[in-house]
C-alpha cells in the first residue's frame, strides 16, 4: 500500500520513468540488486526510484540508459522532463516555453525575476514562504531554478528583457548580505550583451500613470515567433495565447518599459543599492 501512495503523489514525469525503467528492468530479467551495481546504486535505491518514492538523478538516468535504454535514448531525454518535476505545478508548462523562447521580457514587482536570483536569494525566499514547505521541496525548488539559467548561454541566443520594480531592490529577502549579493549578480547580468535590465521608479505614478500598476507579466516569444503571456498571482499561473490579448498585454509591457528607467540609470540605481557608489 505504502508503495501504490508514493507512486500515486509522484508527479506524473517521474512516474512515467520509473514505469518504464521497472518494465524494461523485468524485460532484461534483471533483478533490482543486480541492475543497482551494473549502474552504481543499491537494490533499495532502484526499489526507491520504482516506487516513485525518491525520483531519479540526472546520473541514475544515464546509467539507465547504458544498462536499459537498446539505444533508443528513452532515459536520456527523460532527463528534461523530471527536471520539470522541480518546478511547482503552475509553473511545469510555462517553463517549457522559457527554455525555448527567442525572446523573453518580465515585469516583477514584488521579487526579483525567478531566473535572475542567486541561490542564497531563492532558497531564503522559498524556504520563508507559506505553508512551509520540506527541506527536500526546497532543495528541489532552488536547483529546479538554478537550471533555468542555462537559458542566459543557451544557443541560439535569447534576448532577455527585465524591468524590476524599484520595491523589489528595496525589499530585503533573508538578509542584508543576501540582498548585496543578488544586487551584484544583477549588475552581473546586466553586462551580458542578451540582457536589458531596467527599474521601473517608485515615483513613476507622478504625472498620473502607472502602466505597471496590474502586477507582473512575462511576454515570450518562441522559437517558431508565437506569442505567449504568462501571468501568476497566488500560486495560480495562466497562460495567454489568444492574439488580441497577448497584443493587450504586449502594449502594456512596452508602456512600463518606456515609464522606466533607462539601462545606464537602472544599473545605477542597483549599485547603490548594493553599496556600490
Amino acid at each position: 500500500m505504502a508503495r501504490a501512495e508514493n507512486k500515486k503523489a509522484a508527479p506524473t514525469a517521474t512516474r512515467l520513468a520509473a514505469d518504464i525503467a521497472r518494465i524494461l528492468r523485468q524485460h532484461a530479467k534483471l533483478t533490482q540488486e543486480v541492475l543497482g551495481k551494473k549502474i552504481g546504486y543499491t537494490g533499495s535505491a532502484i526499489s526507491a526510484m520504482e516506487t516513485g518514492a525518491q525520483p531519479p538523478s540526472e546520473e541514475m538516468l544515464l546509467g539507465l540508459e547504458k544498462v536499459l535504454g537498446q539505444g533508443l535514448g528513452i532515459f536520456k531525454e527523460a532527463v528534461k522532463y523530471l527536471a520539470l518535476d522541480k518546478y511547482p505545478r503552475q509553473f511545469s508548462d510555462f517553463a517549457l516555453l522559457e527554455q525555448k523562447a527567442l525572446t523573453l521580457s518580465s515585469y516583477e514587482t514584488v521579487v526579483v525575476d525567478g531566473l535572475f536570483q542567486t541561490e542564497e536569494y531563492a532558497r531564503a525566499l522559498i524556504s520563508g514562504g507559506y505553508p512551509p514547505l520540506s527541506d527536500q521541496r526546497v532543495q528541489d525548488l532552488v536547483e529546479g531554478r538554478m537550471a533555468r539559467k542555462a537559458l542566459f548561454d543557451r544557443w541560439p541566443t535569447a534576448l532577455l528583457e527585465l524591468i524590476l520594480d524599484e520595491s523589489v531592490l528595496r525589499r530585503t529577502i533573508g538578509s542584508h548580505e543576501i540582498m548585496r549579493g543578488q544586487m551584484l549578480h544583477l549588475i552581473d547580468c546586466a553586462q551580458r550583451r542578451n540582457v536589458t535590465l531596467q527599474v521601473l521608479p517608485l515615483d513613476c505614478g507622478l504625472r498620473g500613470e502607472h502602466a505597471g500598476d496590474r502586477g507582473p507579466m512575462k511576454l515570450v516569444e518562441t522559437l517558431d515567433h508565437d506569442r505567449v503571456v504568462y501571468l501568476e498571482i497566488q500560486d495560480s499561473g495562466t497562460l495567454i495565447t489568444d492574439p488580441a490579448e497577448v497584443s493587450t498585454r504586449a502594449q502594456r509591457y512596452a508602456k512600463i518599459r518606456a515609464q522606466a528607467l533607462g539601462p545606464d540609470a537602472s544599473l545605477a540605481l542597483i549599485e547603490q543599492s548594493a553599496g556600490e557608489k
